[in-house]
């Protein structure tokens, strides 16, 4: 298992600690349902230092990344960032990722934990354009501070001026005594914030401030339990469980960020796809009576046929009852159509519902 440079701290604090994408992470410190809350209302700190960074530079840097990626990066100007994903040839996603213009012609992508070996190799194999190509993921640190006080709380570490700095902005400035920091206005919560991306030897002062800073706002260390709680709740998806190799950005409700005004990989049988409507579309639903669906549960219609799975699911902390996605049908997708959870033995009635399940 790898370590991130903050692991000692996290042992300290007394969190619970397990093996995720090969790394020693904290799953929970006080709980789910308090951490998730925290960040509902106030400001939390994840630390998810073991995603990746690559930088892509040079002149042909944009062909490559336009090559690979669904989204058009060529939208992108300085101190933006895009949600993009990477298809591959056979109609799946070899990962979501967000892409950074850092300067002209340098652009910085961030990808999953689990997949930082298989992108670097996929981009790798598709750079017949000399970009520069530089894995920076076991050099840097992330935090991600959420919540609605996290710009208020983090104000006092920075120069900078964070309310200016809009959705899917960031800036390079100093932040709690170090400079060169890039303060990112994203995350996967749905509650605000700010993404922190540092060097591993200047996180731990970085993590200490921010608690000084926030103490006064009840800052509060947050788990990936409490992570996944608070993405499934806008609907967001995770990679290995709503998407994957198998699954298209069509099926997956993804077209937003895949753009056919150029050519990427298999952006032909995508576009095809788009245009006839795929098999299956990932839906949301919420459980119309008490029970919590997890991710490999059947959904079934009601004569009892399977007609899908779920592929995340939880007892939601915000609206105190199950809350899931999966992949149905699209006679089953509109919102309203009733299906049912096979829950072990017994099988319990869900409404097809529309995204966020949490408004906020």
């Amino acid at each position: 298992m790898n370590n991130t440079a903050l692991t000692s701290t996290h042992e300290a604090l007394g969190a619970k600690m397990v093996p995720f994408a090969g790394y020693y992470m904290p799953v929970q410190y006080e709980g789910v349902n308090i951490e998730h809350e925290t960040v509902r209302h106030t400001v939390g700190v994840f630390d998810v230092s073991h995603m990746g960074e690559f930088l892509i530079e040079g002149e042909n840097a944009l062909d490559l990344i336009q090559k690979v990626s669904s989204n058009d990066a060529s939208k992108l100007t300085v101190g933006k960032a895009q949600y993009s994903c990477m298809p591959n040839e056979t109609g799946g996603i070899v990962d979501d990722l967000i892409i950074y213009k850092v300067k002209e012609n340098t652009y910085l992508l961030v990808v999953n934990a689990s997949n930082i070996e298989k992108d670097w190799n996929w981009i790798t194999s598709n750079n017949d354009v000399g970009a520069t190509m530089r894995n920076l993921s076991e050099d840097y640190s992330l935090l991600a501070i959420q919540g609605p006080k996290a710009v208020e709380a983090m104000q006092s570490l920075t120069s900078h001026d964070l309310s200016a700095i809009k959705f899917y902005n960031f800036i390079v400035g100093d932040f709690a005594g170090i400079e060169h920091v890039i303060i990112s206005a994203t995350g996967y919560t749905g509650s605000g914030g700010f993404e922190i991306y540092c060097k591993n030897s200047e996180v731990k002062q970085i993590w200490d401030k921010v608690f000084k800073a926030g103490a006064d706002f009840g800052i509060k260390p947050i788990g990936l339990a409490a992570r996944d709680t608070l993405r499934l709740e806008m609907g967001y998806c995770l990679y290995g469980n709503d998407i994957d190799d198998s699954t298209s950005p069509i099926e997956a409700g993804l077209g937003w960020i895949t753009k056919f005004t150029k050519e990427f990989t298999n952006s032909e049988a995508l576009e095809d796809e788009k245009r006839r409507g795929p098999e299956n579309k990932l839906v949301a639903f919420e459980l119309d009576e008490r029970g919590i669906p997890r991710q490999g549960y059947d959904i079934v219609d009601g004569n009892g046929n399977k007609i899908g799975r779920v592929t995340s699911g939880t007892m939601s902390p915000s609206l105190s009852k199950g809350i899931g996605l999966g992949y149905l049908p699209p006679i089953f997708s509109e919102v309203g159509s009733k299906i049912n959870i096979q829950i072990r033995k017994k099988t319990i009635p869900a409404t097809v519902v529309k995204l966020p399940f949490y408004k906020g």
